[in-house]
């Protein structure tokens, strides 16, 4: 049977003086069972340098004493830190399984405890299909509850991981900006920034049907890359935002050189062309959509008879709606999948309101002018 008491006093006497002090708070809040204030003590001081090597120790000769009294989270929070100190994985299983079974009531905290295991088992066993099983679970627990939790953090970073080794750029995407969503960018290091700015941007050109890079552009987490060997890809994502062909072929120099990028240069093209076209449509008057074929074809670079396909590939995709003219080479564009705007789109969709703020002016004026007229008809 753990003695306590013997524990507390010799890791206050093997810590310096500032730590000391912590575990003889903690003791006091023990002895006069004050679980929530010792919880609170133990979360800062597992974070100290000197107690990273006694962090196992700590919880099984200490907190496994009056776990069960603690709020389920907090333990288990607690717990993701000592499982970082496990170097065999079997026994980093075991330990973070009897967690969650003394927390399964608690949905949250259990929640946390699958993506925990999650990880061992995507990192550690490369076993993807029981990584996928797991996220569908806890996908499941996090529905039924209320609002953001802190949870949902690390279950879509476990999301992200997992779809970033296997390749698949669009649901990378979808998930790395929602644990970005969720997450203080200021608790991540600016290396992890990076990293994460760079394989979302890759994901971004690279997804399948991502056409929408408003949300990423607007996030601090693409400064990390400013001043960098990555930098480009600030510039090439506003490149593709904005459907500038002439400026994606002018960074052919930088993102030839990333292999992925490289391997799929025909898909790039046919993105930006398509992106080329949502901004055109965009940009004009909803009575100016007429759009002739050649004036695409200037705009993408395309040859003029591969224009209709084009057309065609955004329509069947849902990224615009409207009617093609064959015989007169040009189609009518009535809508535009909608999209987050960057400070330049918002600029020309304030031009557009003023524009329509005036023709509702004039119309109001031409009716006040012609309603005589028109009730004495």
């Amino acid at each position: 049977m753990r003695d306590v008491n013997k524990f507390l006093t010799e890791i206050k006497a093997s810590s310096n003086a500032d730590v000391g002090a912590r575990w003889a708070k903690v003791e006091e809040h023990y002895n006069k069972k004050l679980w929530h204030q010792l919880t609170v003590q133990l979360q800062a001081i597992i974070k100290e340098p000197s107690m990273q090597d006694k962090l196992i120790s700590i919880y099984q000769d200490f907190i496994t004493d009056f776990e069960a009294k603690m709020d389920p989270l907090s333990l288990v929070m607690i717990g993701m830190v000592v499982l970082e100190r496990f170097t065999n994985s079997e026994e980093a299983v075991v330990f973070m399984e009897k967690i969650g079974d003394k927390v399964k009531m608690h949905k949250e905290a259990f929640a946390l405890t699958k993506v925990l295991l999650g990880r061992i088992k995507l990192h550690k066993y490369e076993q993807h299909k029981e990584t996928k099983a797991i996220i569908d679970e806890v996908d499941t627990l996090l529905s039924e509850v209320d609002g953001v939790s802190p949870v949902h953090s690390h279950f879509y970073l476990l999301s992200s991981d997992l779809y970033r080794i296997q390749g698949k750029h669009k649901d990378f995407y979808r998930s790395s900006l929602r644990f970005l969503g969720c997450t203080d960018i200021a608790d991540l290091s600016q290396q992890e920034q990076a990293k994460h700015a760079f394989f979302l941007s890759l994901a971004a050109m690279l997804g399948e049907k991502v056409f929408n890079f408003g949300e990423l552009l607007a996030h601090k987490v693409l400064d990390s890359l400013k001043g960098g060997e990555n930098e480009w890809l600030i510039d090439i994502l506003f490149a593709f935002n904005s459907g500038d062909v002439s400026k994606f072929r002018a960074l052919k120099p930088k993102w030839s050189t990333q292999p992925d990028l490289a391997a799929n240069e025909a898909l790039l093209f046919e993105k930006v062309c398509l992106l080329c076209l949502m901004e055109m449509t965009f940009r004009r008057e909803a009575t100016a959509r007429q759009i002739s074929f050649a004036e695409i074809a200037a705009a993408t670079t395309l040859p003029v008879d591969q224009v209709e396909m084009l057309i065609m590939k955004a329509l069947s995709q849902g990224l615009v709606r409207g009617r093609i003219d064959e015989v007169d080479q040009t189609v009518s564009l009535t809508w535009v999948q909608p999209r987050v705007l960057d400070k330049q789109q918002l600029e020309t969709m304030t031009k557009k309101i003023d524009s329509w703020c005036q023709s509702v002016q004039s119309m109001e004026v031409l009716i006040e002018n012609k309603a005589g007229e028109i009730l004495t008809y």
